[in-house]
C-alpha cells in the first residue's frame, strides 16, 4: 500500500486548492482525478479558427446527440470544447420523468474549472444568517467574519478584477483593476445611480480573469473564448494556477484515470485510505493517508460517500445524521429583459471582454427602504451591453459590395439583464443511489430528485419585472421582458447534499468542513453548502477549502489526526 500524508479526491476548483494548501504546508499529498490528464499546449484550443474544424464550429452540423445528449445543452459544449465534457453514455444517472435534472460534468484534470464562468463574489451575513433568521434548513456554523480572512487569502492568489462598491450585502474583494465598461453599460450604470438613489446599482462583473500581471500569469488580451482554455493562464483554473503551485513544492503526486472508493476502519473510526480502479486498465491499488479531502464536486462526492457504505454506516459513510444526499440546491435563472440603448450608434466595440456586468440583489434586503417581496431572499442580474456584429446579417439575402456595406450598418446597442436567484434547501430535493444503473466501471450511479418550488418560481417570475423596471427607468427603447423554463442543474451551481451545521444529528460537516462522524475525513466542495445565496459560489468553495486545510494541518500537528 502506498502511503501519503494526505489524499485529495478531485482536481477542480476545490481539489486544486486543497492540493496547493496541503503541499505548501508540508504534507506529501496524493491527488486523484477520475478523468484524463490535460496538456494545455495540446488541449487548449482558444485560438483554433472555425475553418480548421471539421464542422466549422456549426452546432447544427456537429451532432452530439449520441454521446452528449445532456452536456450539449451547455453553451460551452461545442466543437472546440466538447472534449472538456463527459460522455453521457459512460456516466448515466436517473431522474423522475416529470422532474428532469441537467447534470453538466467535466472529468479531466482541472475538472469544470477549465470551463467555468469565472464570476467570483463574496457572500455576506445576509446569506450566512438567512437560514437562522427565517427558520429554514439549519443555521450555518460560520459567519462572514470567519471566512473574511480566507476570502482575502484566496483572492490574493487567484487574482480577481473588479470595482469596490462598499455594499454590506456584497462585500468587496481584494481587487485587481476592473475591466472597463462599454458605452452602453456606462450610460445604464450612471442612469441607474440617478434614478434609483442607491436602491439598485450596477457594477462591472467581479471575475477571476487578470487585468495586470499577477503571480507569474499574464493579463487577459480579450480574445474571448475562455471555455476553450487559456494559453496565457490569464483566467484562473486548477491547471493554470493551483496545481502548478502544488507541483512546485515537490510534494504532490497527481494520478489521473483514478476511480475511487474510501476505506474505513471501524477500530480507529478513521478513513485509512482509498481503493483506486484505474479507469483505463481496470487494475486496482490502495493508498493510505492521515487525512482525506473529498473535492470531487457536489454530487460526485456524495455519490462516493454512498458507495463507500459500511456496516457501521449502512446508509453512506459519515451519514449517522441521515441527511446525506438531501437539501440539493441550484440557482434558478432565465428571467430578465433586453432593451435598446439609443445615442451611441457611432461607437463600436473592440475585442471580446470575458466578463459582463452585475446588478446586486435589491429585493428583501434588511435595511430600511428595501422592497419587500412575496418571496424569500432574492436574485441578482448578470448581463451586459453589446452591439450586434456583422453576424446580424448571417441569414440576410444579398451579394457583392452593396451587401458587404449593409453588414457594416450595425443595429443599435443593446442591454441585457439575466437573473440568478436563490434556491431554498428542501429535504425532498435529494439524491440517492440507483443500484440498477451503473457507470462504465460498474459503480452504482445517482437517482436525482429535484424540482423548483413555489419560492424559486416566484423569484424567477419577478426577474422580468425587475429588469424591465431598470431598463424603462434609464430610457431604453423596445424593452422586451423574457421568461424561459429551465431545469434544475442547468445553472451548473449545484450545492448541498452533505451540508455543514452545528448539530451532528442534522448535518454531515462541522464548521471546518470536517465530517462529524469521522475526524480525518473532510469535504469542501459544493456539497457542504447549507444554503445557496444568489451569487456564484466558487469563491466561497475555495475560501472554505483553504480554511479547512489550515485547520486539518493544525490538528495533525497537535496529534489529533
Amino acid at each position: 500500500m502506498k502511503r501519503f500524508d494526505a489524499i485529495v479526491v478531485g482536481s477542480g476548483i476545490t481539489g486544486g486548492f486543497a492540493a496547493k494548501e496541503l503541499t505548501e504546508q508540508g504534507l506529501n499529498t496524493l491527488v486523484l482525478e477520475a478523468g484524463r490528464s490535460i496538456d494545455p499546449a495540446h488541449d487548449y484550443v482558444e485560438h483554433v479558427q472555425p475553418w480548421d474544424l471539421r464542422y466549422r464550429g456549426l452546432r447544427n452540423r456537429f451532432d452530439l446527440d449520441a454521446s452528449k445528449p445532456i452536456q450539449k445543452d451547455c453553451y460551452a459544449c461545442d466543437e472546440w470544447a466538447e472534449k472538456f465534457f463527459i460522455d453521457d453514455r459512460d456516466h448515466p444517472y436517473t431522474h423522475d420523468a416529470d422532474k428532469p435534472f441537467r447534470w453538466i460534468r467535466g472529468r479531466q484534470v482541472g475538472g469544470r474549472s477549465i470551463t467555468w464562468g469565472r464570476q467570483t463574489y463574496r457572500w455576506s451575513d445576509l446569506d450566512f444568517e438567512a437560514n437562522a433568521r427565517e427558520g429554514i434548513g439549519v443555521d450555518w456554523p460560520i459567519r462572514y467574519r470567519h471566512l473574511e480572512p480566507w476570502y482575502d487569502y484566496v483572492e490574493d492568489f487567484v487574482g480577481i478584477s473588479g470595482q469596490e462598491e462598499h455594499l454590506d450585502h456584497l462585500p468587496d474583494s481584494r481587487f485587481l483593476p476592473p475591466m472597463e465598461m462599454n458605452c452602453a453599460e456606462h450610460f445604464v450604470r450612471d442612469s441607474m445611480a440617478a434614478k434609483f438613489s442607491g436602491e439598485r446599482m450596477m457594477t462591472i462583473g467581479r471575475c477571476a480573469v487578470l487585468t495586470v500581471p499577477h503571480r507569474g500569469r499574464a493579463p487577459c488580451h480579450y480574445c474571448g473564448p475562455c471555455r476553450r482554455g487559456c494559453a496565457t493562464r490569464s483566467y484562473f483554473n486548477s491547471v493554470n494556477a493551483t496545481l502548478p503551485a502544488a507541483v512546485a513544492t515537490g510534494r504532490m503526486t497527481l494520478r489521473p484515470h483514478s476511480v475511487v472508493s474510501l476505506i474505513y476502519e471501524a477500530s480507529t473510526n478513521r478513513v485509512s485510505g482509498v481503493r483506486v480502479i484505474d479507469a483505463i486498465t481496470h487494475e486496482t491499488f490502495e493508498a493510505s493517508a492521515r487525512v482525506l479531502f473529498l473535492c470531487a464536486s457536489t454530487l460526485e462526492s456524495t455519490r462516493l460517500l454512498f458507495n463507500s457504505a459500511t456496516a457501521q454506516f449502512p446508509d453512506g459513510l459519515a451519514n449517522s445524521s441521515g441527511v446525506l444526499g438531501k437539501y440539493l440546491m441550484d440557482h434558478i435563472k432565465w428571467g430578465g429583459a433586453t432593451g435598446t440603448i439609443p445615442g451611441f450608434d457611432e461607437r463600436v466595440d473592440i475585442g471580446s471582454r470575458p466578463n459582463g456586468i452585475y446588478v446586486p440583489r435589491f429585493r428583501n434586503l434588511l435595511h430600511r427602504g428595501s422592497r419587500r417581496s412575496p418571496f424569500l431572499r432574492g436574485y441578482g442580474f448578470q448581463g451586459g451591453g453589446s452591439r450586434p456584429s456583422w453576424q446580424h446579417g448571417i441569414s440576410k439575402p444579398g451579394f457583392g459590395a452593396d451587401f458587404k456595406k449593409s453588414l457594416r450598418e450595425r443595429p443599435s446597442w443593446q442591454m441585457r439583464f439575466l437573473g440568478y436567484g436563490e434556491c431554498l434547501p428542501h429535504a425532498d430535493n435529494y439524491v440517492r443511489l440507483d443500484a440498477n444503473v451503473v457507470d462504465l466501471w460498474g459503480i452504482p450511479t445517482l437517482n436525482i430528485h429535484m424540482f423548483w418550488r413555489e419560492n424559486e418560481l416566484a423569484i424567477r417570475n419577478d426577474m422580468p419585472e425587475g429588469a424591465a423596471e431598470i431598463l424603462e427607468a434609464v430610457g431604453a427603447r423596445d424593452v422586451a421582458p423574457f421568461l424561459q423554463k429551465t431545469d434544475p442543474g442547468f445553472t451548473i451551481h449545484e450545492m448541498g447534499t452533505a451540508r455543514m451545521g452545528r448539530d451532528p444529528k442534522t448535518s454531515v460537516l462541522n464548521a471546518f468542513n470536517q465530517t462529524h462522524d469521522i475526524p480525518n475525513l473532510f469535504l469542501t466542495d459544493g456539497a457542504c453548502m447549507a444554503s445557496s445565496s444568489c451569487v456564484n459560489p466558487s469563491l466561497t468553495y475555495m475560501a472554505l477549502t483553504a480554511r479547512a486545510c489550515d485547520y486539518a494541518v493544525r490538528e495533525i500537528d497537535l496529534g489529533h489526526l
